[in-house]
């Protein structure tokens, strides 16, 4: 059925106060996810070479991503939270202590970014909307993705949702390539190749990650 293009696809004022610019935060507010991983991996007493034999990742990368010179792609992050047998969320935005977490629009959470390895050129930025639920398996993100030159596909272990808020999100998974619209969703097994950015500027979207 072909979309009618004089309507939109959802009520975009309704999501005017959801979206809009993620500002840049000071030093110390962002970038904790290297250091969690690393203090994760020495409270387990692994080596970045086991962790690396682990995950497939090159030793140099791992230590680049612990000591913030590499900020890792949530994909990435999904890899080394499997391997070293913690929550998602612990790494992501830390551990939360509360059954449930209402986050009003002007009390969202730290702000994380992912940078290309090959470029350092940010990827996307996002921000986390729950992260204190203790035990969580699932982590909502509201994030803002850019153009990715260096088209990096992702593989692991567990199910991923995207709704598009703004922009266009450019999706190929599968061997095709799909452009997402604000309105548009998509659910996928995150073992199917994949990867999301934004196409001709920044797309801001919804992620939901399950492990």
């Amino acid at each position: 059925m072909e979309k009618d293009k004089n309507l939109p696809h959802i009520n975009v004022d309704y999501f005017e106060n959801l979206t809009g610019e993620i500002k840049p935060t000071a030093p110390g507010e962002v970038d904790e996810v290297g250091l969690r991983i690393k203090n994760l991996r020495e409270k387990k007493g692994l080596s970045i070479k086991e962790v690396a034999n682990l995950t497939g990742f090159d030793s140099q990368r791992l230590e680049d991503i612990e000591n913030g010179k590499i900020q890792p792609q949530l994909g990435t992050v999904m890899k080394l939270s499997r391997a070293l047998d913690s929550a998602l969320g612990r790494l992501v935005s830390g551990v939360g202590s509360q059954l449930y977490s209402i986050t009003r629009k002007n009390e969202r959470k730290k702000i994380s970014r992912s940078t290309s390895q090959k470029e350092q050129k940010n990827l996307y930025s996002y921000m986390s909307l729950a992260p204190e639920v203790q035990g969580r398996h699932m982590e909502a993100l509201i994030v803002q993705l850019e153009e990715n030159p260096d088209k990096e596909i992702s593989v692991h272990n567990g199910e991923e949702f995207i709704y598009v808020l703004e922009g266009v999100a450019e999706l190929s998974i599968g061997g095709k390539t799909y452009d997402l619209e604000p309105g548009d969703s998509v659910y996928y097994l995150s073992t199917t190749p994949h990867l999301i950015m934004g196409k001709n500027g920044r797309a801001t979207i919804l992620a939901v990650l399950y492990e």
